[in-house]
């Protein structure tokens, strides 16, 4: 687990699934049935095609940077981990996750670069965060 503090969630009903998958380490990546595109962030439509017949994938884990910054100056429980990276994974399933890269130093990690699938607690639920 990294240093990065992370707020409880709290899900809404429709969104149970998915927040009980992150108990067991498992992203769940949500793909219309319809028009077959996967997409992020979890929702309940598709926001290509706006049907509801969905599906939930279990995510590979892996993925690359797309875009990444780093965050020099935080606010209440972040103020003690600064620097820290906020980034856009490319999920090997094809969306793109605004998410933390943890674990590494901003000076390692460079676009394009391989990132692993890695969950810190976060009250109840755990939160999908990446390592280089």
């Amino acid at each position: 687990m990294s240093a990065l503090p992370g707020l409880p969630p709290s899900p809404p009903p429709e969104l149970a699934d998915y927040w009980e998958a992150t108990k067991n380490d498992v992203l769940l990546v949500p793909r219309c049935t319809a028009c077959g595109e996967a997409f992020w962030y979890p929702r309940t439509f598709c926001p290509f095609c706006h049907s509801t017949e969905l599906s939930w994938e279990p995510a590979s884990g892996g993925g690359t940077i797309y875009s990444f910054t780093i965050v020099e100056r935080g606010q209440g429980p972040w103020e003690a981990v600064v620097p820290y990276v906020v980034a856009y994974v490319q999920l090997d399933e094809g969306p793109r996750m605004l998410t933390n890269i943890v674990e590494s130093t901003p000076a390692e990690l460079s676009i394009g670069q391989r990132v692993s699938l890695v969950f810190d607690e976060a009250g109840e639920y755990k939160l999908p965060r990446f390592r280089a």
